[in-house]
């Protein structure tokens, strides 16, 4: 692919084959002995594992990865020599060898590019004159059964030319491998007359259609591992501006330029000297992470996951510098190389098309079919033309004499609803240098780039191509600052820059009504916005401060005070996004780590929110803010809890409406549910009467009519009465809820301080991931908990039956046939994405923010069975634990648990709260399952003495 590097032998072939002679005379020149062959496989594995030693040192030494690449593939040129000489001057000797046996050894695939990683496969060719005979027969499996027991994956065909011409004709992989056959060993007149008819027979004439299969196969092959290059756990070698890329760079070069190095493209005019120099150094830098990887692992990883990313960054030598870990820089430096490879990509492809490959049917999306070279003008500039439905510049001067050109043609694109010529993009990114202090005070510039990010068309792509081409960043150098920029946890999926991109874009989809169904609140209340374009502005600008040395949501509203005005917002648009930015956490925050039926959470909510109207503003930029976050970490769940949040808050913020007493509020609860009672039948009859409603409704306790919606009271009504006609000592339920994406797992059983810990803990056997829990007790002395589980299974039928085995695992526990702290000791391993990270675990206790409640938040690092130690541990210290609410983000655990005494009073003696800052942090330095002593069977069934649980 690039030039040659020098190449420094990694053995001595000479003293491998004097060695090998030497064992085969050592046993009486009887070459084809099982004795001989064991030696000889034994040097040659010595031999090659000298050479990978060496080859890795080197690396550390010079930090080449192209010149580790080509090593190692001399090295296996080297063995490959010997092995195939060993095999034919002693085992399968042939003093004057007709046409017909002898054959070729080629090298193809990576291999036949001349570079290869530790863990890659050996691809072979062995080219025959003819069909298959005997002889060639066992040489070729007598070397192919060597390099396998040598620990090699070979991958290998043995064909004849005419075999390989048909075949190349056919099948496009055949044909992209032989496009890269190199010769190694044997008969080299048989490789220079398959080479001769390729190029003759495969290539004339066809560079249109391997073009086509190459750009198919490469957007299929980024589809499959994650279309964004922008992935905290990239694959260096499929993903996204990895090395699969350049590699299809190279194939299409190779097949329509006809060259065999990629600085030819110099002299073709396709990439300039500058250009080439990009393309070595993104080549040299991923097969230097991917030689690495592979030393590391010893074996063939191609993903840089999170449990190697920070040695990775040791072997690289990078240091932490500016706010950002040393595994940070080295990851943005691997994501701003995947940026280059992509800004090669287009301008290879750019002159493909200039090369006439653009007439191709189907040519991929960026080679749009072109009737002609006509332009046509754009309405109201005379510096920009239409061509072929893509903007282009009018001439190669439009940035150089109007810089605001720069932003125009952005804002134009958007206006027109057009693509970008290549040309033009190749243009731009050479202009950048003209984007300097004065064009960014432009009130001109500014006005154009406000309108491009309050479009009602696209935004996401407009921005997502000027981050592409380099004039974000130069436009707005905080922005710049965080390009490529990865956060080091399992929660964030994309660079901070992909991510901001990604926010605007969903908020797009929400401001034209497209997500009503999934979002129906933030749908909803987006038209009653009084200002849409703070709203947009503090979104882009939410993140902008990550990877400082102060809070990012504080440094980040100081940025924005400072942009907003050059933009062109007032004083107060720039308070209200400053405001915004400030906060952006606040209300995820509170809605998954409070207890949203305390009225306290509700009122210290509105006092923070101040309007209605910053609340609208706020819950529509967390909406778009998780959501942006990555796949899956969005759930129906939060957001149900969002829309509680805002619901319960907004008679507060409006003033237009009296809050309901408590008790009117039980009372209206206790009533609508004796009224659904009343009405249930099965068949003719009734199965609710009077007495049975009055009774039942005696049965909680107020706390249970303020926090459980109506539905689910229904639920539970049904459960209850099911259990207590059954006469069973306690049952578990499963209720799924579709829409928000969680499972209800109901537990009825004898109260005891214990029990909240063993459910957690059957959950936790279960694999089960807890996002919340309400805990009720009963006049009669039962416990009646709530336990909700992200949903697995999308059919109903799917997941009731996964509920039903959970509730199965909470019985096995209440009965005692289950012991919890075995089982959960047994399943402790840490996975290896854990163990890449360290958390300072830490526990607070704040009596402010319930008026009757102590309010206990843990965080660190999440672990199976951490809620079960936790719980149990709070059993110990014998808190009454009211509700729970538990939050993961990523590898870190946030969880929340409002609790009293057993008397009912908050925790308020200063010793007792290091006490339970204590015995709480030890839960994170042991292993599961051993945080607290678990009753026996009889203890364990036997309820306390009748207390009520502590109630809002």
């Amino acid at each position: 692919m690039a030039a040659l590097v020098t190449q420094t032998p990694l053995i001595d072939p000479y003293a491998l084959a004097r060695t090998l002679n030497g064992i085969v005379e050592n046993h009486d020149g009887r070459g084809d002995s099982s004795e001989v062959r064991s030696e000889a496989l034994t040097a040659l594995k010595q031999a090659y594992q000298s050479g990978c030693e060496r080859a890795e040192a080197l690396l550390q030494d010079d930090g080449s990865g192209t010149a580790c690449a080509r090593r190692l593939s001399n090295l296996q040129d080297q063995l490959m020599h010997c092995i195939l000489d060993f095999a034919l001057c002693h085992v399968f000797p042939s003093s004057n060898p007709s046409m017909a046996e002898k054959l070729s050894v080629v090298a193809v695939g990576g291999y036949g590019r001349g570079t290869l990683a530790p863990g890659s496969d050996i691809d072979l060719l062995f080219v025959l004159p003819y069909k298959q005979t005997p002889w060639g027969e066992s040489v070729v499996e007598y070397v192919l059964y060597l390099l396998w027991d040598m620990g090699f994956k070979v991958g290998h065909a043995t064909r004849n030319i005419d075999e390989c011409v048909r075949l190349s004709k056919t099948d496009m992989t055949i044909r992209t491998s032989i496009l890269e056959a190199r010769y190694v060993c044997g008969n080299q007149a048989l490789f220079a007359e398959l080479t001769e008819r390729f190029k003759k027979d495969v290539v004339r004439g066809t560079a249109r259609e391997f073009i086509v299969a190459k750009l198919e196969e490469r957007d299929d092959r980024h589809k499959r591992s994650g279309a964004s290059r922008y992935r905290v756990e990239p694959n260096i070698k499929e993903g996204k501006g990895g090395l699969r890329d350049l590699h299809t760079l190279f194939w299409i070069a190779r097949y329509f330029y006809g060259i065999d190095r990629t600085d030819e493209l110099i002299k073709l005019g396709v990439l300039t000297r500058k250009e080439h120099n990009l393309f070595v150094k993104c080549e040299d830098f991923l097969w230097a992470v991917r030689c690495h990887l592979h030393f590391l692992t010893g074996r063939p990883e191609e993903r840089l996951s999170f449990d190697v990313q920070t040695e990775m960054a040791r072997r690289l030598d990078y240091h932490e510098h500016g706010g950002l870990a040393a595994v940070e820089r080295f990851m943005k430096h691997y994501f701003l190389i995947a940026k280059d490879v992509g800004d090669l990509t287009r301008i290879f492809c750019a002159q493909l098309e200039e090369s006439n490959a653009k007439d191709a049917p189907g040519l991929n999306r960026l080679f749009l079919n072109l009737t002609g070279r006509r332009r046509r003008k754009i309405r109201g500039s005379k510096d920009f033309v239409l061509e072929t439905k893509r903007i282009t510049a009018a001439d190669e001067t439009v940035f150089q004499r109007d810089p605001v050109n720069l932003i125009r043609m952005f804002w134009l694109a958007d206006k027109h609803n057009v693509a970008f010529h290549p040309d033009t993009i190749q243009l731009v990114r050479r202009s950048l240098k003209f984007i300097t202090k004065k064009v960014r005070e432009n009130p001109e510039a500014n006005r154009l780039f406000l309108d491009i990010l309050t479009s009602r068309n696209q935004p996401e792509t407009v921005l997502r191509r000027m981050n592409e081409t380099g004039v974000l960043g130069r436009f707005i150098p905080d922005f710049g600052r965080v390009v490529a920029m990865m956060q080091f946890n399992m929660y964030h999926h994309f660079t901070v820059d992909e991510h901001l991109l990604r926010s605007i874009g969903i908020l797009s989809e929400i401001d034209r009504g497209e997500l009503e169904a999934e979002h129906p609140l933030a749908n909803k209340i987006f038209s009653e916005i009084k200002d849409r374009v703070v709203l947009y502005v503090a979104l882009f600008l939410h993140d902008i401060a990550k990877g400082r040395n102060e809070d990012h949501s504080i440094a980040g509203a100081k940025v924005a005070r400072k942009l907003c005005p050059r933009f062109g917002l007032t004083a107060a648009q720039t308070e209200l996004v400053a405001w915004l930015i400030e906060e952006h956490l606040t209300m995820s925050a509170i809605a998954q780590s409070r207890d949203l039926a305390d009225r306290k959470t509700i009122q210290d909510f509105a006092g923070c929110m101040q309007t209605f109207e910053r609340m609208k503003m706020l819950v529509i930029l967390t909406v778009c803010d998780i959501k942006a976050v990555g796949p899956g970490v969005w759930n129906g769940w939060k957001g149900q809890l969002l829309r509680t949040l805002y619901y319960e808050t907004e008679p507060l913020l409006t003033g237009g409406f009296t809050q309901v007493g408590q008790s009117e509020r039980v009372h209206r609860a206790m009533e609508r549910l004796g009224s659904t009672l009343r009405e249930e039948k099965r068949g003719d009859e009734k199965v609710w009467n009077q007495r049975q409603v009055n009774a039942y409704q005696k049965l909680h306790y107020p706390a249970y009519w303020l926090r459980v919606d109506p539905e689910t009271m229904i639920y539970h009504a049904r459960f209850i009465n099911d259990v207590e006609t059954s006469k069973r000592s306690f049952a578990t339920g499963v209720h799924t809820k579709s829409f928000e994406g969680i499972t209800e797992i109901t537990v009825y059983a004898p109260d005891h301080p214990r029990l909240l810990a063993y459910v957690t803990g059957a959950c936790a056997v279960a694999g089960a991931n807890i996002v919340d829990a309400q805990i009720f007790t009963t006049t009669n002395g039962k416990a009646l908990d709530s336990i909700f589980i992200n949903r697995e299974f999308n059919d109903d039928a799917d997941e009731l039956r996964r509920g039903a085995r959970i509730g199965e695992l909470i019985e096995d526990v209440l009965n005692g046939s289950l012991h919890l702290p075995a089982v959960l000791a047994s399943k402790s391993q840490k996975t290896r994405r854990q163990k890449a990270f360290s958390l300072e675990p830490t526990v607070t206790i704040d009596n402010t923010v319930s008026n009757l409640f102590s309010v206990v938040e843990v965080s660190g690092l999440d672990r199976l069975g951490l809620l079960y130690d936790l719980t149990t541990a709070m059993a110990d210290l014998n808190l009454n634990i009211a509700s729970a609410h538990i939050a993961t983000f990523g590898e870190r655990a946030l969880d929340g648990f409002y609790v009293t005494d057993l008397i009912g009073e908050k925790i308020t003696n200063p010793g007792k709260h290091r006490t339970i800052k204590n015995r709480l942090l030890r839960v994170f330095m042991t292993k599961p399952g051993t945080a607290g002593h678990v009753p026996t069977k009889a203890k364990r069934n036997t309820p306390p003495a009748t207390h009520e649980r502590p109630s809002a």
